[in-house]
């Protein structure tokens, strides 16, 4: 096995840069985003342990029709003009919840240049909590 591996890697050195490449471009692309990637459990255990504040970051029509107990609507659109809201919580921990967890990054990014330090995102977002059977309120 691992001699088919070296003797690809030789025959196909073009393909093994690319993504190489690629590879660390993800990688640099996820560490500049600034925010953790933490899966429902663990958010579940910031909520309850050190009082995280959820900020959801989807339309405020995705927003009523479910969301976290206690998430504070604030779309990512809207998210610079809306900083304020968030300044009581400046030292909780802030998860930001989108819909399916790749679209948090920006928003984590604005915190991240106002100073907040501990901010997270949901992995998979909204999907993921409601694949995990963890609820949801509406309006």
């Amino acid at each position: 096995m691992m001699n088919q591996l070296i003797e690809f890697s030789i025959n196909h050195w073009e393909m093994v840069a690319v993504f190489f490449a690629i590879l660390i471009t993800l990688i640099f692309v996820e560490q500049k985003g600034g925010a953790q990637g933490i899966t429902p459990a663990a958010a579940t255990t910031l909520m309850n342990n050190e009082e995280a504040v959820v900020v959801d970051i989807r339309t405020e029509k995705e927003f009523n029709a479910g969301h976290i107990t206690g998430a504070i609507s604030i779309p990512a659109t809207k998210m610079k003009d809306n900083l304020h809201r968030l300044e009581k919580h400046k030292d909780a921990p802030i998860i930001l919840v989108c819909k399916s967890g790749i679209t948090a990054g920006p928003s984590a990014k604005d915190l991240k240049k106002q100073g907040y330090s501990k901010v997270y995102k949901m992995q998979g977002g909204i999907a993921e909590w409601q694949s995990s059977n963890l609820p949801l309120v509406k309006g």
